[in-house]
C-alpha cells in the first residue's frame, strides 16, 4: 500500500460510501480492507466503497476506456464486489466534479454493468441513465418469519426481488437476508425490496442490500421497484407508448424514476460529499492481517 491513502465520504439519499481516489489503480483493496474501512464503529463507515480508477488502468474496464475515462470499482460494505450501485454512481460523479475531472452536463461512467450516462444538473441533482431492466421468467417468493409474499424478479445489472406489502414493518428488522425461493432464482444472492403505495405513481420502500444489510437507500432498488410497480399498474411504457415516472420514497430521501418507451430508465436524485481526509495505512495493514 502507498504511505498515504486519501479518502472522501459521501452519500446519495443517505446511502453512504467511502470514496478512494486511485486513478492508476495502485491501491490494494482486498475484501478485508474494504470491510474494515466500511465498519461503522472501527472504521470510516459506509454501505459500500467507491474505488475511483481510470478505466484504462483497470483490467475489468479497459475495454470501456474509449467510452468512459473513469471506472466505478464498486464494493459492498462486506468487501464483496457488486455489479452496479445507482446511488453510488451519483456520488461517484459528484466526486469527479469536485476533483475537477467533470463539470456540469453529461458524463460517461464505466461500471461492471456497462457504461452509464450521467447528467450533472446546474441546480445540483444528478441523473443517471440506468439502462434497461431485465425481467426473468419464473415465480419468486420472499419470506419474513412465517409470512411470505410473491416477488417480481427484476435485474438492473444486479438482482432484485420486489415484494408489495401492506406495511413497511412487514419487512422485519432486515438485519439478515430475507429467505427467498427458489434458490436457483438468485444463485449469488439478491437485493430485496419491500414496497407500499403512497399515492398514484408514488411508492415507498425498505431494502436489504446484498452484502450490506438494510440501507437507507438503494438506487438500483428504486429503479427495480418503479419497473415492478409499472407492470403491476398496467403502465408498462413499451405497451402504453408513454413514459412512466414514479416517485420513490426511501428512508434516506426521495428519488424520481422514469422508464421510457424504449426501456431506458433514468434516476434523478441528490449526491453530497461530506468529508475528506487520509487513511491511517498502519491501521489498515493491521486490519487485513
Amino acid at each position: 500500500m502507498s504511505t498515504r491513502i486519501a479518502f472522501l465520504k459521501g452519500h446519495g439519499t443517505e446511502n453512504d460510501f467511502v470514496i478512494v481516489p486511485d486513478p492508476e489503480n495502485t491501491v490494494d483493496l482486498p475484501p478485508a480492507a474494504v470491510a474494515a474501512l466500511c465498519d461503522r464503529r472501527a472504521g470510516i463507515g459506509g454501505d459500500g466503497l467507491l474505488h475511483v480508477v481510470r478505466s484504462a488502468a483497470h483490467p475489468e474496464a479497459r475495454d470501456m476506456a474509449a467510452e468512459a475515462e473513469w471506472f466505478m470499482d464498486y464494493r459492498n460494505g462486506d468487501g464483496s464486489i457488486a455489479e452496479m450501485c445507482g446511488n453510488g454512481v451519483r456520488v461517484f460523479a459528484r466526486y469527479l466534479q469536485r476533483a475537477g475531472h467533470a463539470g456540469e452536463g453529461d458524463l460517461a461512467v464505466a461500471t461492471r454493468a456497462g457504461v452509464k450516462t450521467v447528467h450533472i444538473a446546474k441546480e445540483g441533482d444528478i441523473t443517471v441513465g440506468m439502462g434497461r431492466a431485465l425481467l426473468p421468467d419464473g415465480d419468486v417468493t420472499v419470506s419474513v418469519g412465517e409470512r411470505s409474499w410473491p416477488a417480481r424478479n427484476v435485474n438492473m445489472g444486479n438482482p432484485h426481488a420486489v415484494a408489495f406489502v401492506d406495511d413497511l414493518a412487514d419487512a422485519g428488522n432486515l438485519y439478515s437476508p430475507p429467505p427467498f425461493s427458489p434458490a436457483s432464482a438468485y444463485p449469488e444472492g439478491v437485493n430485496v425490496e419491500f414496497v407500499v403505495d403512497r399515492g398514484p405513481r408514488h411508492v415507498a420502500l425498505r431494502v436489504h442490500e446484498r452484502g450490506a444489510g438494510e440501507t437507507r437507500s438503494c438506487g438500483t432498488g428504486a429503479c427495480a421497484v418503479a419497473v415492478a410497480a409499472a407492470r403491476r399498474d398496467g403502465a408498462d411504457p413499451a405497451v402504453t407508448g408513454a413514459p412512466a415516472t414514479y416517485t420513490v420514497d426511501l428512508p434516506g430521501g426521495t428519488l424520481l424514476i422514469t422508464e421510457r418507451p424504449d426501456g431506458e430508465i433514468e434516476m434523478t436524485g441528490p449526491a453530497v460529499i461530506v468529508a475528506e481526509g487520509e487513511i491511517d495505512t498502519e491501521w489498515l495493514e493491521n486490519a487485513v492481517r
